[in-house]
């Protein structure tokens, strides 16, 4: 059965509430054959991104930056997985208060070194999460653990 990792580090209810959404989209009942793990980012380690077979990331972009609970994410994983997890899927959600432009570029650059496939556009939401942003939330979260069926 193929496995979702979802990587988060949510300090606040809003990007909390983007988790929640992404968690529930994920698990919806009509997408079966998938095993969804969520993990803290602080938390995770490469044998769960090893054990993956495609992958969520959610944090706050803070000073324009990702995360450095995400960043210490990939610092663990990146020798460890750079062979072994190419070509595996991933999507991202984002948060920041003014702009979460350059914690997207950051992570982009750690997938493309990693050879990880974007499977779905970024959620980037800026300021308070509006009903629109957690379906689209929830839409990202359902694409990626759809995917992972078709692929395996």
């Amino acid at each position: 059965m193929p496995r979702l990792l979802i990587v988060h580090h949510t300090p606040s209810p809003a990007v909390h509430s983007l988790f929640d959404a992404v968690l529930a989209g994920a698990t919806d009942p009509t997408i079966e054959g998938v095993e969804v793990v969520h993990r803290a980012a602080l938390s995770a380690t490469a044998v769960d991104a090893l054990e993956a077979d495609g992958y969520l990331l959610g944090a706050p972009a803070n000073l324009g930056y990702m995360a450095g609970a995400l960043k210490h994410f990939f610092d663990l994983v990146y020798y460890p997985c750079l062979e072994e997890t190419r070509h595996r899927p991933y999507g991202v959600f984002l948060h920041g208060n003014d702009d979460v432009g350059g914690a997207l570029v950051a992570i982009e650059k750690i997938a493309t070194g990693l050879a990880w496939r974007r499977v779905a556009e970024p959620l980037k939401v800026v300021g308070r999460p509006t009903p629109a942003d957690l379906e689209r939330a929830w839409e990202l979260g359902a694409t990626v653990a759809a995917g992972l069926t078709l692929a395996g």
